[in-house]
């Protein structure tokens, strides 16, 4: 048709726009993740945890929770080193390598106080009952276990020096044997077990101490239980010694050792249906102390 253009048609096509882009999927964290306790297995809530990387850099950071554990992520790969520091402890380092994906596994780190480094200062030493325990536990019917405790004793350490020639006594009441159950504690204080009418006390009277490193003491003595005496050695490790809130000055100690009821003539049983019996053989013993300086 004269007049009338038509008008020239674009070779190229118009651009098409490029997708968005897919978002990468998240991986597993890189980090390191661990469990922090006292040198006495208490969880140690609250310890602050820092990953440093190459020259000092921080990488990440975060406590640990109520029970000791911790899982803190970094993003770096290779050597790097773990710092763990709380109070009134000592802090501490360790080196792991991260994975890129992976956390590593630090395990259990045991965090000491300075307080277990030095021996406790010779002199007489009071044990305080009101902070101290005293438990005997056995196994029933081969599943479970009872546990008993004394509450009314007293004794003392006297530290020597050197610490070899230390000396513990100590005096428990047998009628204080207490164990949940009335019933159970009145057959306890029977002639069966402890015949508490005829025999009073328990009593212990060190004869040697042998150091066993920094914190630890093998204490070797006879122990009377209804007016027969054996020799029983107690495990005993040093948790330190610190002022108190009265003006005084108090150590911790924990100890542990294992009877055989037969050696004290304690042999009430009641036999089972296959083989079982009520009561177990053994007694695991152990011991919880403060002492309190004497002045």
């Amino acid at each position: 048709m004269t007049g009338l253009s038509t008008p020239p048609l674009s070779s190229a096509a118009p651009p098409l726009s490029s997708p968005a882009p897919i978002p990468a999927q998240a991986g597993p964290p890189s980090g390191v993740r661990g469990l922090v306790l006292t040198a006495d297995q208490w969880p140690l809530p609250g310890t602050a945890v820092t990953v440093v990387g190459p020259g000092g850099r921080q990488l990440g950071r975060t406590a640990t929770d109520g029970n000791g554990a911790f899982v803190v992520e970094a993003t770096a790969t290779g050597q790097v080193t773990v710092i763990l520091a709380a109070p009134e402890v000592s802090p501490t380092a360790r080196t792991v390598s991260l994975t890129p994906g992976q956390l590593t596994d630090l395990g259990t780190v045991i965090l000491d106080t300075p307080r277990r480094t030095s021996r406790p200062e010779p002199g007489r030493w009071d044990i305080d009952p009101a902070h101290s325990i005293v438990r005997a536990t056995t196994r029933h019917l081969a599943m479970s276990h009872v546990e008993g405790r004394f509450t009314e004793f007293a004794g003392h350490l006297t530290i020597a020096e050197p610490v070899e020639a230390s000396t513990v006594e100590v005096r428990i009441e047998t009628a204080s044997i207490n164990t949940g159950n009335g019933d159970r504690d009145t057959h306890l204080r029977s002639a069966d077990f402890l015949d508490v009418e005829r025999f009073p006390a328990i009593t212990y009277r060190s004869s040697r101490v042998v150091p066993r490193g920094a914190d630890r003491y093998l204490v070797e003595g006879e122990l009377t239980i209804r007016d027969i005496t054996r020799d029983v050695p107690l495990d005993v490790s040093y948790l330190g010694m610190a002022p108190d809130p009265w003006g005084g000055t108090r150590v911790g100690l924990v100890a542990t050792t294992q009877l055989a009821r037969r050696d004290f003539e304690i042999n009430w049983n009641m036999g089972l249906p296959g083989g079982l019996t009520l009561v177990g053989p053994t007694l695991r013993i152990d011991l919880e102390i403060q002492a309190v300086r004497a002045n």
